[in-house]
């Protein structure tokens, strides 16, 4: 079993586009969905499809298991997802020994960027780049399986403003 440990930040400005080091574009969805884990499907670059378990109600860290399943699966399931399926595009950012990732969405959620940043200890202090805006680690809202599967419910309270 694998932990994913990350901060979550919204995003302003485009300072980060010039470190860029490599893009995927993502559609996923969440077969289930529950407060303290989920079931998600996701397609990277229409080549590839995974299916992802995530367990835990921390707001850093929660437990993960992930497998890579066949791609026409992957379409199968993404028809019975919870909500809408999520669109976006995934840049891979080094910043100071870290890699951030920065979540530029699209379809449903246009205008919303987010980046997260993966650590191997909770206690990992990454340095913050300049063009980070509000953290929204353990809000909720901003997770992808909130604005998957509770797209249209209440979404007055979802800035896009960092």
């Amino acid at each position: 079993m694998a932990k994913e440990i990350e901060r979550k930040f919204l995003v302003r400005g485009d300072g980060w586009r010039s470190a860029v080091e490599s893009k995927s574009v993502l559609r996923q969805g969440y077969i289930a969905s529950m407060d303290d884990r989920s079931v998600r499907v996701r397609i990277l670059d229409g080549r590839k499809a995974k299916l992802t378990i995530k367990i835990g109600r921390s707001a850093i860290t929660r437990d993960e298991f992930e497998y890579d399943i066949p791609i026409a699966d992957a379409e199968e399931l993404l028809q019975s997802a919870i909500g809408v399926v999520i669109e976006k595009t995934r840049y891979r950012v080094p910043h100071q020994g870290f890699v951030w990732e920065v979540d530029v969405f699209a379809g449903e959620h246009r205008g919303l960027v987010i980046a997260e940043v993966e650590m191997t200890a909770e206690t990992d202090k990454p340095v913050l780049p300049t063009w980070l805006g509000r953290e929204v680690t353990g809000d909720f809202r901003y997770s992808n399986q909130a604005l998957a599967t509770e797209y249209g419910h209440d979404r007055h309270g979802l800035s896009h403003s960092a």
